[in-house]
């Protein structure tokens, strides 16, 4: 990837971030990455494309840090379960990406912003929540869960839930409740399991 090419989406991401999707336009953009207008063209036909950028970007950087997070707290697949809550937990409290302050999911707020589900933008955001299931699945199928597509299930519920409750009420506690129920989901699913 070329230098001008990253700090397009670096920038693009960052803005998006703080300032949403439709609102950033693309002479922000272009001012805060420092580059010429034929620049941003030459590597993105649109800005839905480099939002696409965008978002992958985010996805990659995202489960990358929370798999390796949650991997470093325990080697116990169940422990693993409830380190998700305390690696979201690090995030929302700015901990996890120090440079950029919690301003909510970047891929629920795409939906929101993007709420056609066929549109490229939506499927992205889906794509990521989809490789978070699949992730949270095989610790759940590695705990011995019965059924671990629904555990998975209802623990991403959980993580979801506290993510928007910490964005919408500042309720930086929605992690550490949402651990407390999800611990009691896997005492009885593996208990039943």
């Amino acid at each position: 990837m070329s230098a001008k090419r990253e700090k397009l989406v670096e920038t693009a991401q960052k803005l998006f971030a703080r300032e949403g999707y439709h609102a950033t336009g693309i002479d922000k953009i272009i001012a805060e990455a420092g580059v010429a207008r034929m620049t941003l063209y030459k590597h993105f036909k649109s800005k839905d494309e480099l939002i696409l950028a965008a978002l992958r970007r985010r996805d990659e950087e995202f489960r990358d840090w929370l798999i390796r997070t949650v991997e470093r707290r325990s080697a116990d697949p169940r422990a693993r379960l409830l380190a998700i809550f305390d690696a979201v937990g690090e995030w929302i409290a700015g901990q996890a990406f120090p440079d950029r302050p919690f301003t909510g999911c970047s891929f629920i707020n795409a939906v929101a912003e993007f709420s056609d589900p066929n549109h490229p933008v939506h499927r992205a955001a889906a794509e990521h929540k989809a490789l978070l299931l699949d992730y949270v699945r095989k610790l759940a199928e590695a705990a011995g869960a019965k059924a671990p597509d629904v555990l998975a299930r209802q623990l991403l519920l959980l993580k979801e839930g506290a993510i928007v409750t910490a964005q919408v009420s500042s309720d930086f506690e929605a992690p550490r409740n949402a651990k407390a129920l999800a611990g009691l989901l896997l005492e009885r699913e593996l208990r039943n399991g």
